[in-house]
């Protein structure tokens, strides 16, 4: 099996590391693979991917999108950043808490993300690469995303004066989006 469990956060959040191998030429590693991703139980098929390149102090987030719902699994490809998933799933006794996970080209650890998590990161360096492969196709009407300053949520970016889209900068806030109808997509029976 080339992708390893290092980690899991929450119930569902699973952090891999794939077998590298590397000689005198460079390295090489699979960076995906379907069988491996269901021997983890992630049953869900990838339709799309996207790519996204941030400078030193972007933040990105907290995303996600719940119509219809989406996963995600993540990897940076250059550079690094630090990663701050969210719980959104009613019902879950992990609700309004975050995990921080460094990811990075030099570990090349790979992020699953399912659905019912906001998803947001810092680049922590100029150049950084993200790769998203997503479980659904994006549909702008069906996704929203929380004020990554939340004080409800508390984060530390580790930064002051962070650059942020507008639409990061006047996104919900996390109780905002709890009572909304369709925050109730993402619920643990």
């Amino acid at each position: 099996m080339g992708l390893k469990l290092i980690s899991r956060e929450f119930d569902s959040l699973m952090v891999f590391s794939p077998e590298v191998f590397a000689d005198s030429r460079g390295l090489f590693f699979e960076s995906f693979k379907l069988s491996d991703l269901r021997h983890y139980d992630i049953n869900f098929d990838f339709v799309q991917e996207n790519h996204s390149v941030s400078h030193r102090n972007v933040i990105r987030g907290m995303h996600f999108q719940w119509g219809p719902p989406m996963g995600k699994l993540i990897r940076v490809t250059n550079g690094s950043a630090k990663f701050f998933e969210v719980d959104i799933r009613h019902n879950s006794k992990t609700l309004g808490k975050y995990a921080a996970l460094d990811l990075s080209e030099r570990n090349k650890h790979i992020l699953w993300i399912p659905p019912g998590f906001a998803n947001g990161f810092i680049a922590l360096e100029d150049n950084t690469h993200v790769i998203y492969k997503c479980t659904a196709y994006w549909n702008p009407d069906g996704e929203s995303s929380i004020l990554w300053n939340d004080p409800d949520l508390n984060i530390d970016w580790g930064i002051d004066a962070p650059i942020c889209s507008d639409k990061d900068k006047n996104a919900q806030s996390l109780s905002n989006w709890l009572k909304r109808p369709e925050s109730l997509n993402f619920s643990i029976d």
